[in-house]
């Protein structure tokens, strides 16, 4: 393996995710975010992850390495047409169920990806336009990175496609350890189907557009579900208080 790859993988593993943890923390330290703040999150993170995918294809250019090898192309064009469009259906779909979910459960309102999606998800045409951006990014950035150069080198170094596979995936989960042992294991499930789609079928364009779809569509469905879900937080608590009021009186 060469050392600038070796490198790399080394930032994927260790250096990402605690900047992302650390990030994390800090965002859930405060009492809210301003659109300003957002913004500002939306910026930066387009532009850290366009000049981290900008220097890995850079070395992977200078290695010799073929766009085709790192899944950029469209492959046999109707499989690709018919994966992308199953994929990114399916993740919708799971997608709009688990922000229904934070509805009907207002127990999930206390979990740190809630309270950490009410402080960085848009809430104006502005920030949406803004937020559009950021995951077009992240699907195509992420997606280049982890299933197309990570998974090629750890196919290239060891010969066997279940490492890569591996590989890919376990570094997938480690950059969103800000999520926790849930968010680790849930990441890695995708991880691996990801990857295994990327091998099947040789090309990025399927897990890109179903990235970019989970990222997009929960991220404009959550904030009004758990805004609804807050008030009916409050309405619960403000009947619970008036009933204990009356129960005083009597």
């Amino acid at each position: 393996m060469h050392w600038d790859f070796a490198f790399i993988l080394g930032v994927l593993a260790f250096v990402i995710p605690v900047m992302g943890r650390r990030r994390v923390r800090a965002l859930l330290a405060l009492s809210d975010t301003t659109k300003l703040d957002r913004l500002s999150i939306y910026a930066s993170t387009i532009a850290f992850q366009w000049l981290a995918a900008a220097l890995v294809l850079w070395r992977t250019i200078r290695h010799g390495i073929t766009s085709a090898q790192l899944g950029i192309s469209l492959g046999h064009d109707y499989l690709i047409t018919a994966i992308t469009v199953v994929l990114s259906s399916l993740l919708l779909l799971n997608q709009i169920a688990s922000a229904r979910r934070i509805k009907s459960d207002p127990s999930t309102l206390r979990s740190a990806t809630v309270q950490l999606a009410l402080k960085v998800f848009p809430r104006d045409g502005i920030e949406r336009l803004a937020f559009f951006a950021l995951v077009t990014t992240v699907a195509v950035c992420e997606e280049f990175i982890y299933r197309g150069f990570a998974q090629y080198v750890f196919l290239d170094w060891s010969r066997s496609l279940l490492i890569g596979i591996l590989g890919s995936a376990l570094l997938f989960s480690f950059a969103h350890l800000y999520q926790g042992k849930r968010g680790l294991v849930s990441t890695f499930a995708v991880g691996l189907l990801f990857s295994g789609i990327r091998a099947w079928s040789g090309s990025l364009m399927p897990t890109m557009a179903a990235h970019f779809v989970a990222d997009l569509s929960i991220g404009l469905l959550a904030p009004r579900h758990i805004q609804e879900a807050l008030q009916q937080s409050r309405k619960m608590q403000e009947e619970g208080t008036a009933a204990q009021q009356v129960a005083t009186i009597r």
